[in-house]
């Protein structure tokens, strides 16, 4: 049933210039829509273009934040494409994370990471801590693209036939199951990050 579809962001999180994010993004999403089951919604931090001073609690949230806040509300879970930068995510990733509250909570997230030999897991060890600490479920299935610049062809393909193709199947059967878990769950019962019974 088109309405039993689950909703999955897939974030770039990198907003530098000349950055790889968006064909690795683009090349995961791509897999994600071959399933009849998700509606994908590509996010792109460098469109969203969020400030980078957060505001107060008492201030009017920027209007940026006021648009993507509804997208991510939405979503049922989230895909993390970051790069590494030295040993660690971008900082433009930290600041929208740490825009958002409500919109994270009780959802499962899994990450796409790139880099040198450590494939990025470096990054996803960290985003893992922090997800956590904003009521997020962290899946245990990743996918990681060291050296990433042998891997993709100068158009963006997967250069060779089946690789990779496996850990992209895992991780999205995981990311399923929970995304489907935990929103009949928060159907059910609403979620209190306060921990307080309703």
């Amino acid at each position: 049933m088109a309405d039993d579809r689950l909703r999955v962001a897939v974030i770039i999180g990198s907003t530098r210039n000349g950055r790889f994010g968006p064909t690795v993004a683009g090349w995961f999403a791509c897999r994600a829509r071959r399933r009849q089951e998700l509606d994908v919604d590509l996010v792109d931090l460098a469109e969203a273009d969020l400030p980078d001073t957060l505001a107060d609690q008492d201030e009017r949230l920027p209007p940026q934040v006021q648009a993507l806040a509804p997208r991510l509300a939405a979503a049922d879970a989230f895909v993390v494409v970051t790069p590494e930068y030295n040993l660690s995510f971008p900082a433009p990733l930290k600041t929208a994370i740490d825009w958002f509250h409500e919109e994270w909570q009780a959802k499962p997230v899994t990450f796409v990471a790139y880099g040198r030999e450590s494939g990025g897991l470096h990054a996803v060890a960290q985003l893992r801590q922090v997800f956590v600490e904003l009521h997020a479920v962290p899946i245990r299935d990743a996918v990681s693209l060291p050296c990433y610049w042998n891997r993709f062809a100068p158009d963006g393909s997967w250069p060779r036939p089946g690789d990779g193709e496996d850990t992209v199947r895992a991780t999205l059967d995981q990311l399923t199951w929970w995304a489907r878990a935990l929103r009949d769950a928060r159907t059910k019962h609403p979620y209190n990050a306060q921990g307080e019974t309703p």
